[in-house]
């Protein structure tokens, strides 16, 4: 157990320094930094996710039009 919370402490540390210091670099708080990170890490998921529903509706809206016939004498 000791392992695995030495590997997050190590990805606290190094994780919230990239952010603090890319605050300082624009001159704003840390945390709106890091909430910035989360609000735009949950759009594009949902983006993504809209995408898939789009492609899925299209499958399935050529389903409906292109019906396979298994035979000749099926017309």
């Amino acid at each position: 157990m000791s392992f695995v919370t030495n590997i997050r402490h190590f990805f606290e540390k190094h994780g919230f320094h990239v952010s603090s210091r890319l605050a300082d670099r624009l001159g704003m708080r840390a945390t709106n930094v890091r909430l910035f990170f989360i609000y735009i890490s949950f759009v594009t998921v949902g983006l993504w996710f809209g995408v898939y529903l789009t492609l899925a509706f299209w499958l399935k809206l050529k389903d409906m039009i292109y019906t396979k016939r298994s035979s000749v004498f099926d017309l």
